[in-house]
């Protein structure tokens, strides 16, 4: 069958199926392989960071890091070849993700250790790494699902947060009124609002603390009130986690190979977005 701009050539679609689906064993052997590999080289940025053990195995956190390299390089250009435009993948949050991991240490090779400055630089760029663990999120589809609840629910939680922000305002006011005159600690608004930021939350540092019988009146109220406000977020993203879970249940691992845009249903033939085949 002739190729033509709006499809993939054969080994393009055997390659976008293996990197893009988990829905076959070497698909999800493929998953397997660059999990194990994100946690093996997350967790030998984390063990550079103790001198003792890097004076060590210098030489071998160079040998594993530069794997771990080459190995997610390979990964990203073999993304970005298996779609029909690769700019939809590069400049998505994840494909922001993947170049991240691999960046900082190809941006080190043009800086030298030796210099002060440089130094730090690369100190801060070899904790960048740890990014890496931001890759497993695709493979975990309880975070998928948790994804599409948090942004079907942004605008009621923003309301909601936007809400208990000016709450805090409004109490951290009258808090400062209240104390101001017999308590240094209320010394103006703003630390009002930390006092009632902190104790809506029910944080509690006691770093500011009410001492008038009015303020510790207001301080109890407020408590109180934090319990019932924590739980209004939490049953809002709930019955979005429930709404969305619904929905993954009758969806597939397919990744559009235009768009790369996922979520589609599992008799689906053609991308919802973007009408691509699938």
């Amino acid at each position: 069958m002739k190729n033509t701009e709006n499809e993939l050539k054969p080994w393009q679609k055997r390659l976008h199926e293996i990197i893009y689906e988990a829905d076959t064993p070497v698909g999800k052997l493929f998953d397997v392989v660059l999990i194990v590999a994100i946690l093996f080289s997350v967790l030998a940025v984390m063990l550079e960071t103790v001198d003792d053990i890097y004076e060590k195995y210098e030489f071998t956190f160079f040998c594993l890091e530069w794997s771990f390299t080459a190995i997610f390089t390979i990964e990203y250009i073999l993304r970005t070849v298996t779609i029909l435009k690769p700019t939809k993948y590069m400049f998505s949050f994840f494909g922001i993700i993947d170049l991240l991991a691999i960046l900082p240490s190809y941006v080190g090779i043009f800086l030298v250790e030796s210099q002060v400055h440089s130094l730090a630089i690369v100190r801060i760029l070899r904790v960048f790494r740890i990014f890496r663990v931001l890759k497993l999120t695709p493979y975990l589809s309880e975070a998928n699902i948790l994804t599409r609840a948090l942004k079907a629910s942004r605008r009621k939680v923003f309301i909601f947060f936007s809400s208990v922000l000016f709450l805090a305002v409004i109490l951290g006011a009258i808090m400062f009124l209240i104390e101001h005159s017999s308590n240094a600690q209320f010394s103006s608004i703003p630390k009002g609002i930390y006092w009632a930021i902190v104790t809506i939350t029910t944080v509690g540092y006691g770093d500011i603390s009410p001492v008038t019988t009015q303020g510790q009146f207001l301080s109890a109220f407020v408590m109180i009130l934090g319990y019932a406000i924590i739980a209004v977020p939490t049953g809002i993203v709930t019955v979005e986690i429930t709404e969305a879970m619904k929905k993954a249940a009758n969806q597939n691992t397919q990744v559009c190979p235009s768009c790369t845009k996922e979520g589609h249903d599992k008799d689906a033939n053609n991308c919802k977005y973007c009408g691509n085949k699938l």
